[in-house]
């Protein structure tokens, strides 16, 4: 896998120069999920690693459950959206230590991802400012992208009336 075009690609890391995506590339893992369903991260545990698809589908999994609420009979996890090759998830652990606010699992088989952790991550903004500044802006867009999209889904859900 050629690791600095996957993360070329990637949308939290665009507009990075080469020498950057080299820095990152070298502080990523390879991960391999080899069924679907597999799980790559548990909602509601530490948030440590951001990861971009290089290979296969991601689905993001909200469990009602998990909110310590009374749900009804049979209402149990519900995917929210896939995610496919060249985007990314867990990039709210980068800016806080929080909790996971979702699972991910594999959605096809032989899923493959790149893994970096924050402490590498952010080791890397440490040690170059640029670094630091290009990726914390790309984080920045990424995540208000998300909370728009999720303020409109919200706005139609409240708004919504049945014609009479």
């Amino acid at each position: 896998m050629q690791k600095v075009e996957v993360l070329r690609q990637a949308d939290i890391f665009y507009e990075l120069p080469q020498e950057h995506l080299e820095k990152l590339a070298a502080v990523c893992r390879e991960v391999t999920c080899q069924d679907i369903g597999e799980v790559i991260v548990q909602e509601n545990t530490p948030s440590d690693e951001l990861y971009i698809i290089v290979k296969g589908m991601v689905d993001i999994v909200l469990d009602p459950g998990t909110l310590g609420v009374e749900v009804p009979e049979g209402s149990g996890p519900s995917t929210i959206t896939t995610l496919r090759p060249g985007q990314g998830f867990g990039e709210i652990g980068l800016v806080d230590r929080g909790l996971r606010s979702a699972s991910a699992r594999a959605a096809a088989k032989q899923t493959q991802l790149l893994a970096v952790s924050r402490d590498d991550l952010l080791g890397l903004c440490r040690e170059d400012y640029h670094l630091g500044y290009l990726l914390m802006r790309n984080i920045a867009a990424d995540l208000a992208f998300k909370i728009r999209h999720t303020d409109l889904t919200v706005r139609e859900q409240l708004l919504w009336k049945p014609r009479s």
